[in-house]
């Protein structure tokens, strides 16, 4: 039986070697620790974006360069995170072999995992930085028991020697505080953005540091929004970001730099917050025209 597809109502499938962006589905749900919910994020984002229109504001329509949706990876309870990950990353190097841009929908952050084992595979861990938007910092060694918890996600990339900047982040555990130290990880937390936009220059002080990798991979956990604007997902969090605040951050922190790929995980859906599920997708589909944008390929065109 055919699958649904993202935007699938504005762009028919594209064939996988034809597509620019390939939506891969992860819908792993093994240790989230509060409340439950993102085994139905990959499909509760890929439903709600048939509701998108075909432009993005200043970006085009990046849909006319193709999307292929992916059958979602397996994830079901005889798959273990080692398999999981492994799977992801195989998926993810065959799209790049095909020229194409791999945007991983979750699923828990742990997912993010598949992206990092890809980049050890390549190696390209010196020379690709993760742009991280969310509420934690996910720098703790183990978790529950775990080193492979959402919680822990971030420590397994720097402790490969990949480059990290963190956005948005506004709970602190004395473990990841000293992980950011040791591994060198780049910051604008929550409460420094919010009094950055109370001042004139605003949000225009922000940027990475001058030594980060030029291409990037952006990671973003949901719960980055403040809870007001995204209550469907495990753990909602008062203090963060807005629409608005997200998108210039995005455009200010990619500048003269080309995205390799990006995940958006941790949407947990809840029946009566449909709007959490829109914004999802939306954010989704703004970071294929941010992507495209960015990336320049000579060949391809997008209509304004």
């Amino acid at each position: 039986m055919r699958h649904p597809c993202f935007l699938e109502s504005e762009f028919p499938q594209t064939t996988s070697k034809d597509a620019r962006f390939h939506i891969i589905s992860v819908p792993l749900e093994r240790t989230v620790s509060y409340k439950g919910g993102t085994s139905n994020g990959p499909a509760a984002i890929i439903a709600a974006s048939s509701q998108l229109e075909r432009l993005v504001e200043g970006l085009g329509s990046p849909g006319d360069l193709g999307i292929h949706t992916h059958t979602a990876i397996d994830c079901s309870p005889m798959q273990s995170p080692k398999e999981i990950f492994s799977a992801t990353a195989t998926l993810m190097r065959k799209v790049r072999d095909q020229q194409g841009v791999p945007i991983l929908l979750g699923g828990e952050h742990s997912i993010t995992n598949g992206a990092i084992e890809h980049m050890v595979a390549e190696g390209v861990t010196d020379s690709v930085g993760i742009l991280q938007f969310d509420a934690h910092m996910d720098l703790r060694d183990t978790y529950e028991g775990t080193p492979d918890s959402h919680a822990c996600v971030m420590r397994r990339a720097v402790e490969r020697g990949i480059r990290l900047h963190q956005v948005g982040i506004r709970n602190f555990s004395e473990e990841e505080l000293r992980a950011r130290e040791t591994y060198g990880v780049s910051h604008h937390d929550a409460s420094e953005i919010y009094r950055l936009t109370r001042m004139d220059q605003g949000l225009s002080q922000i940027g990475l540091p001058s030594d980060f990798p030029k291409n990037l991979y952006i990671t973003f956990d949901v719960d980055g929004f403040d809870a007001s604007l995204m209550g469907a997902t495990g753990t909602p969090d008062p203090g963060g970001l807005f629409w608005w605040d997200a998108i210039e951050l995005l455009y200010r922190l990619t500048e003269g730099r080309t995205i390799l790929g990006a995940d958006v995980v941790e949407l947990a859906p809840v029946g009566l917050l449909h709007h959490c599920d829109y914004t999802a997708a939306k954010l989704t589909y703004f970071l294929m025209g941010l992507i495209a944008q960015r990336n320049r390929y000579p060949h391809d065109r997008i209509s304004s």
